[in-house]
């Protein structure tokens, strides 16, 4: 299939371009700054263009069979206002451009996949949370709720919609491990706040390898977990990376501290939620790493 990506050169798009190419799809990732030829994956197709605004590029949307929109400002940071609005618009005008570059006579062939996180459930301490769940209330939830509403608005014209709610992704060369890792080598890991708080988490493989099995599955529409089905709590991450790097993980973050540094953004850190992947569970999706040992020993000594 031909598959077009915004966001196609960060930590997940980059792994998934090159995952999608190795499957024999054909790939165009759509990228203000045009990689250097070092950096370009093979295989891959480059197009210049914005997607927080219309354009040129609006015209090769019609050409693919698959939309895949990644693309979205950090939630990384201290959340001023500024930042929050950035966040807002970074997604909700890259989502509607790519939604009103699609005509609707080509429509009814292509499947948009847009993505989510598992942010949009709020925070539950210890509840079990599944795709039939409500929206939270808080900025992250809310941000996830009017980023879905624009992508299901190409429904209406006949699109196939999958809304991808990612888990922390973990992967080599980047994403949280790169930077929760370096604090471990200086002895400087461990759990955050009470350390109690759930993480949701996907193996980078495995969450490229749901986008495969979402495409041999076209009745599977709708939000869609991508993450383990073993979240696990804060501790025992911690716990597990500093077996691994064979360094002591018992130094907690005071949560005040996470808070007065990060502001709103520490809640993310410090409260998180349990999420499981009813869907892909029930469809017969099997997961390469379902266990946080097994997806960390591949990431850290693989």
């Amino acid at each position: 299939m031909k598959v077009f990506m915004t966001g196609g050169t960060g930590f997940v798009g980059s792994y998934l371009a090159g995952f999608l190419i190795n499957k024999g799809h054909v790939v165009t990732i759509l990228t203000s700054l045009l990689e250097s030829p070092a950096a370009q994956i093979a295989g891959v197709s480059y197009l210049p263009g914005n997607p927080t605004k219309p354009g040129d590029w609006q015209d090769a949307v019609g050409e693919h069979d698959v939309l895949i929109n990644l693309a979205g400002a950090s939630i990384f940071s201290r959340w001023t206002p500024n930042q929050k609005q950035i966040m807002l618009e970074s997604r909700i005008e890259t989502t509607r451009n790519l939604v009103n570059a699609i005509g609707k006579d080509k429509a009814n062939k292509m499947t948009l996949f847009s993505t989510s996180a598992v942010g949009y459930y709020g925070f539950h301490e210890d509840d079990i949370l599944t795709e039939s769940s409500p929206p939270g209330n808080d900025f992250l939830a809310r941000l996830a709720v009017e980023w879905e509403k624009e992508a299901l608005l190409a429904a209406a014209k006949g699109v196939r919609v999958v809304i991808t709610r990612f888990g922390i992704v973990l992967g080599k060369n980047g994403g949280a491990l790169g930077q929760m890792i370096p604090l471990f080598k200086y002895f400087l890991g461990g759990p955050l706040g009470s350390g109690r708080q759930w993480f949701s988490w996907v193996h980078i493989h495995d969450l490229a390898a749901a986008f495969i099995f979402l495409l041999d599955h076209p009745e599977m529409s709708g939000a869609v977990n991508l993450c383990s089905p073993n979240p696990v709590r804060n501790k025992d991450l911690a716990r597990a990376i500093g077996q691994l790097l064979h360094r002591p993980s018992i130094m907690p973050a005071p949560g005040f501290m996470i808070r007065l540094i990060l502001g709103e953004f520490g809640d993310v850190l410090l409260k998180g939620q349990r999420v499981i992947p009813r869907r892909l569970i029930d469809a017969g999706f099997e997961f390469e790493y379902p266990l946080i040992e097994d997806g960390l020993r591949n990431v850290i000594a693989g």
